[in-house]
């Protein structure tokens, strides 16, 4: 673990009291700091009480001032990056800025990344310089596809969500660098959309609004301005707990004792199944801590404001990140997927799948690799996580509908398939903690699972498709869609599966 910072060491003393790294000191105080500050400038500089670009100059200083404190002189990336970008936009034209906005934000990510990893720190998993940089690259990009789209392609070559994106001017510098670089997000996002932003910095975040032909918003009616109070209370102790977590459960089940030589050569395979799991549910409590966390932030500051459901209770996720239960209970991979790291999740969908002209799940995973960094861990996930991801689509399109017939039968459908998952999610992400590739290897060697997962599902992923569909109905005497036989289908089924297991 890191001992040392590029930023400040004011705080040294108090990381030498509670024994942790002085970067991952400066950063949770730094984000303390930023909760106060986001509460001062909704108090007193609302947007019904200071103008937009005070509000951008405050937001846009204080950001820097944060990045400044945890990252010393690294933090000038932030600016070298956000303004080059800003340069390539205005030189080369709505036409083909987001190709080259693309290009440039994500190769400097790429290369920091490599000088970081690979010259200065490898692998320190600690607070560092290219966090921030990966929700700025997400931000650069995001810009240069919605100006693209709102300034130069045609409205109905525009997808819905490309259209309530779009934006239809250029934004000035001080725009630019307060969206990318304000004290909300600056350290942990989340990513929002530019529009989003500059609504909330103009007070213009409770109004419903409506687009004209000619581009322009028109205002259909205001809703009251909500206090975020509760919203913020309630994620502050959901950071409380996973902080309290991860300073003790997650300390008792280490990922790395999944490759430790005794373990490996003693334990059950049902024991290393099960300390899998939970050493992986264990090592995800301080990505909850810091999402949440920052969530909070940006509420605080009146951001992130969705609207009122039908019961007039206001929603604060607009700009959520994360939905815990719906992580740990996920019953598929894409339900796992869809809900943790929401906005980056988001960010990959319209920057690449739905842009794609050929393989877009594979090309989105590629992008994700490249984004997360360089570390051979990370492509060993993304690679796993393709495959999984094209198997347990198919299967599930193919299965799911015999296991419908009766609530009893579903409920065991879903234990089954949460079992599955969260083993298949575990098995994917080792990779992602482990970062390099001989314990990764050591682990994929280690585990007789791995190759039933990928020679079973995948290799014969077709092959078991084609039998299912028709060898499920023979055996049980039910074709699909017919009503009633459940318990006769799933035992064909189950046949069918122990079959292909003893091939």
């Amino acid at each position: 673990m890191a001992t040392s910072t590029t930023g400040s060491t004011l705080l040294q003393p108090l990381s030498n009291a509670i024994r942790l790294p002085i970067d991952q000191v400066n950063f949770v105080v730094c984000q303390l700091f930023a909760l106060l500050a986001a509460v001062w400038f909704r108090t007193y500089l609302h947007s019904s009480k200071t103008s937009p670009f005070i509000r951008h100059v405050v937001a846009t200083l204080l950001g820097l001032y944060l990045a400044l404190f945890c990252f010393g002189w690294y933090a000038l990336h932030f600016v070298i990056q956000s303004g080059i970008s800003y340069y390539i936009m205005i030189v080369i034209g709505v036409e083909n800025m987001h190709k080259y906005c693309f290009i440039f934000a994500l190769g400097y990510l790429t290369v920091c990344q490599i000088s970081r990893v690979y010259i200065f720190d490898y692998g320190q998993y600690s607070a560092d310089f290219s966090g921030p940089m990966m929700i700025i690259t997400q931000k650069i990009t995001s810009l240069a596809y919605e100006i693209h789209d709102g300034m130069f392609r045609k409205e109905e070559e525009l997808s819905p969500s490309q259209q309530c994106l779009a934006v239809r001017h250029m934004p000035s510098l001080l725009e630019y660098l307060s969206y990318n670089c304000n004290f909300m997000g600056i350290l942990a996002g989340p990513l929002c959309s530019y529009k989003d932003y500059i609504t909330f910095i103009e007070g213009r975040s409770y109004q419903l609004t409506q687009s004209e032909a000619n581009g322009k918003e028109e205002i259909k009616y205001e809703q009251t301005d909500p206090s975020p109070n509760i919203a913020v209370g309630q994620k502050l102790v959901v950071c409380g707990l996973s902080l309290l977590f991860h300073m003790t459960v997650s300390k008792t089940f280490p990922v790395e004792y999944n490759i430790d030589d005794q373990f490996r050569a003693t334990a059950s395979f049902p024991t290393k199944i099960i300390y899998l799991y939970l050493s992986l549910m264990a090592a995800r409590p301080k990505y909850y801590f810091a999402w949440t966390l920052a969530e909070a932030i940006n509420n605080a500051a009146g951001f992130g404001f969705r609207g009122y459901d039908k019961n007039g209770v206001p929603h604060w996720d607009l700009i959520s990140n994360l939905r815990i239960l719906h992580i740990e209970f996920s019953t598929s991979f894409k339900m796992f997927l869809d809900n943790w790291n929401i906005q980056t999740a988001l960010w990959l969908k319209r920057v690449c799948y739905e842009r794609a002209s050929f393989s877009p799940t594979i090309q989105t995973f590629i992008l994700s690799a490249i984004w997360h960094g360089v570390y051979p861990g990370y492509y060993l996930t993304f690679l796993t996580g393709v495959l999984m991801t094209l198997a347990a689509r198919t299967i599930r399109k193919n299965i799911r509908n015999y296991f419908l017939d009766s609530p009893a039968i579903k409920l065991c459908y879903d234990i089954m398939t949460w079992i599955t998952t969260q083993i298949a999610i575990s098995y994917t992400v080792v990779p992602f903690v482990l970062l390099s590739i001989k314990p990764s290897y050591v682990f994929y060697s280690s585990c007789q699972y791995s190759q039933r997962i990928h020679v079973q599902l995948l290799a014969r992923g077709s092959e078991l498709v084609t039998d299912l569909r028709s060898l499920i109905d023979r055996r049980s005497g039910y074709p699909r869609g017919s009503g009633g036989g459940a318990q006769r289908r799933i035992r064909a089924f189950l046949g069918l599966w122990d079959n292909y297991l003893s091939r």
